[in-house]
């Protein structure tokens, strides 16, 4: 049995990676300090810019071994230094996305000579072409009246009105304040949403999700919640106890699954039975064929046709049917 699956470690990751065995990880999911000066009990966040881009690059060198060949990392940073470890990321994988978190706060000035920053920035990168990833678990529903406008069209199929559509990458998440129901004491916690987003995508059912810098524990339970399994490290003790606290929460039980709505399709006609000598055969025959786009429920007539010439000048027009061109 495993010792460090389903395990968080109160301890520094460039020490506690030694515990988890090579290419054993579906996902990196991680977000470590951006070296604004914020207080987390340490002075991670509080290092020379050189420095910290070197500690970046060693944690990345750390970790990446961990990962299957046809995983992916997901890494948080900020504007200030995402050029930078998006460039060194790059000699080492692919860069899939460069995903936008628009945080939704209302810009309340501090500052006259800049613009108010209100995004956190993401980087996606996968080891190769094959990389996991699962769109249809992320599609995002459309909204009832969208799905009335776009079901006129003939270029949109009831399909994809059903399965949603594929998220962008800006995503526009509120930041948790104070009175949120999932915020708890970290100062730089994120929305769960954002995360199972990225572990639904990025990590099969039954994965495993890393996290090297665990903070309040949204990763792990993310992963729980969307049956994955998790490890990764955290190195303050208050956030190790705080995570515990969330981890041992019941995990909440998912609604039934609802049958899948599906919508009438037009079928092919039936192939038309050969005359023979019973003239009810030949009639079932012509109600069969007369409308290849009626319910094959209920009967179709023949339209009679009209004795009347087209006027000199105009054409008669004619329906035409699927997949048949206008003469």
């Amino acid at each position: 049995m495993s010792t460090w699956l389903d395990q968080v470690f109160c301890e520094d990751a460039l020490q506690g990676l030694q515990r988890i065995p090579d290419g054993s990880i579906d996902l990196i999911l991680t977000d470590p300090p951006y070296n604004l000066g914020k207080d987390y009990g340490n002075a991670s966040d509080q290092q020379p810019v050189d420095d910290f881009l070197a500690w970046t690059e060693r944690w990345v060198d750390a970790a990446l071994p961990k990962l299957k060949e046809n995983g992916s990392l997901y890494v948080f940073t900020t504007w200030r230094s995402a050029p930078e470890i998006f460039v060194m990321l790059k000699r080492r994988m692919t860069m899939i996305n460069e995903i936008i978190w628009d945080r939704r706060v209302p810009s309340m000035g501090g500052t006259v000579r800049s613009f108010s920053s209100v995004h956190d920035t993401i980087g996606f990168f996968v080891r190769r072409k094959d990389y996991y990833f699962d769109l249809d678990a992320v599609r995002i529903p459309y909204d009832a009246e969208t799905k009335k406008a776009r079901s006129r069209s003939i270029f949109i199929g009831a399909k994809w009105l059903e399965q949603g559509y594929n998220p962008k990458d800006l995503w526009s998440v509120s930041r948790l304040h104070r009175q949120h129901a999932e915020r708890v004491d970290h100062p730089t916690q994120k929305p769960l949403e954002i995360i199972e987003r990225m572990v639904k995508a990025s990590c099969p059912p039954g994965g495993v999700v890393l996290d090297l810098f665990m903070g309040s524990g949204t990763t792990a339970v993310a992963a729980r919640n969307t049956g994955r399994h998790f490890t990764g490290f955290e190195l303050n003790p208050d956030y190790c106890r705080i995570l515990a606290a969330r981890l041992a929460e019941p995990a909440p039980v998912a609604p039934p699954a609802l049958e899948p709505k599906t919508r009438a399709r037009r079928l092919a006609p039936p192939a038309v039975e050969p005359p023979g000598p019973d003239p009810r055969a030949r009639a079932r025959s012509r109600v069969r064929s007369a409308d290849p786009g009626s319910d094959p429920g209920f009967p179709a007539t023949q339209p009679k046709a009209s004795a009347k010439k087209p006027r000199t000048g105009k054409t008669a027009s004619r329906a035409v049917a699927p997949g048949d061109s206008p003469e």
